[in-house]
């Protein structure tokens, strides 16, 4: 690419595994392949023509100069990956690499980002040291709540979706066998998301949280619903899943983990998985009685599963590693976070991998809520690429509607009658939009300062 050079070969052999982790692989169109590193390029065509005779020549042709009028086709957002387009229509692409956001990559664009936007999103990320605020909803309005709260500090938000709270979505009274509820709801709410995100001008993380072993049905539905929508456009429905098989034997843990990622690569769908526990409890998982050792992750262990994932080709992870995290609030001194284990395994897998990435793992946080900036802004340091907060947000939530019903008491006890006149109208006191409203603004005020904590404040422009 940047000399304008080009290899054709008659035959190109299959990248080796090396090529394949240090490299980037995409499949372009149903001949035509690109290899890439660094500022090398190989564009493959495989094609039955006799090399040489006027047909492979025009072949090889339009696919050199569907390259060349889109240079950077093969980082433009990856859900353009895996289709089959015409030489006209990646040529079309060329204005999708115009940059959005004057701090960020120009694959990540407003809404939705999957695929090769995603990783480019997330190196940033950990390259100038902020952490994404990610945020468990459970309707519209926390939904919106999340949106609001990254249009105000000008960063991206990761919008997360628990089994518990797919089910709310779809309705309590929704038939939930087989989990048909909690699937349905997170892919309606996901679909929504997708329709309003691109409204609010930042980029939004699709993802869904915790799914220990016994929940891998509802995982398989989630991992079907994107590879529908991803034979549809091009691209998966969410940009990420959450495998949470950390009550297992690590080696177990890491196998059911590289049996999906195996299968989410293709559609280009990130991976989240957890080592050790995180303790305390959230929507469903229960880790309070767990024993204390397991809440700190060894290198060791990092370090094998880094490995064993990197050799699914096109996989791309994070890592909920744990080093002390619980999931909700308690008192200060009750919970001791070792960030330090962070920084222990990126040491060890550089020395592993001998490379000069200095954190060549991209780690989350769990159990966010009511940790101090100290232990966040150290989080961050050595890699860390978000941060869940689910506790602080509910609290937020319910005091903006808890303040809003004692500012406005009087006018909330009936239909008819309030402090201006016995027969005055509360109509537009008790419309649930107005209560549901302060709650919104309360949670996005909460996300605001979450994301000062996070060093994610105009990341964008």
């Amino acid at each position: 690419r940047r000399n304008r050079e080009h290899l054709l070969l008659p035959s190109f052999p299959r990248p080796s595994d090396v090529w394949r982790r240090c490299g980037v692989f995409r499949r372009l169109g149903p001949r035509l392949s690109l290899y890439s590193h660094n500022s090398l390029e190989i564009l493959v065509v495989t094609t039955p023509i006799p090399p040489h005779s006027l047909q492979f020549i025009i072949t090889m042709k339009l696919a050199l100069a569907a390259l060349l009028t889109a240079q950077a086709v093969a980082f433009a957002p990856s859900g353009k990956f895996g289709v089959s387009r015409t030489a006209m229509q990646m040529s079309e692409t060329a204005t999708e690499t115009e940059k959005a956001f004057a701090k960020l990559p120009a694959s990540v664009k407003p809404g939705v980002v999957t695929g090769q936007a995603l990783v480019d999103l997330l190196d940033n990320a950990k390259e100038n040291k902020y952490a994404i605020p990610g945020v468990n909803v459970v309707g519209s309005n926390s939904i919106n709540g999340c949106m609001e709260a990254a249009k105000k500090y000008g960063g991206p938000i990761m919008v997360t979706f628990s089994k518990g709270g797919g089910q709310f979505i779809a309705g309590k009274a929704a038939d939930n066998t087989d989990d048909k509820a909690s699937l349905a709801g997170c892919v309606a709410a996901a679909k929504h998301v997708r329709e309003v995100a691109k409204y609010y001008g930042v980029p939004v993380v699709l993802h869904t949280d915790h799914c220990q072993k016994a929940w891998l049905p509802w995982f398989d539905g989630l991992i079907e619903a994107n590879e529908q929508y991803f034979e549809e456009t091009g691209e998966p429905l969410f940009s990420s899943h959450m495998l949470d098989l950390s009550e297992e034997p690590l080696e177990e843990n890491i196998a059911i983990c590289k049996k999906y990622l195996e299968r989410m690569a293709k559609i280009n769908l990130l991976l989240e998985f957890e080592l050790g526990v995180t303790g305390g409890e959230e929507d469903g998982v229960d880790n309070t009685d767990v024993d204390a050792s397991r809440l700190y992750t060894q290198p060791e262990e990092v370090w094998y599963s880094y490995q064993q994932l990197s050799e699914v080709p096109n996989a791309q992870f994070t890592c909920a590693a744990s080093f002390g995290n619980v999931h909700g609030v308690y008192a200060p001194g009750n919970v001791d976070l070792q960030p330090k284990i962070l920084d222990n395994s990126q040491k060890y897998i550089k020395e592993k991998l001998e490379c000069e990435e200095d954190k060549p793992m991209k780690f989350v946080f769990h159990g966010g809520s009511g940790s101090s900036p100290d232990d966040i802004q150290e989080a961050i340091g050595y890699g860390v690429i978000k941060m869940n907060i689910d506790t602080d947000t509910q609290w937020a939530f319910w005091d903006g509607m808890r303040a809003y019903e004692a500012k406005y008491h009087d006018y909330l006890q009936g239909q008819i009658g309030n402090p201006e006149g016995e027969e005055k109208p509360n109509k537009k006191y008790y419309d649930p939009r107005m209560p549901l409203r302060a709650g919104e603004e309360a949670m996005a005020d909460r996300l605001v300062k979450a994301a000062e904590d996070l060093n994610c404040v105009d990341v964008l422009n």
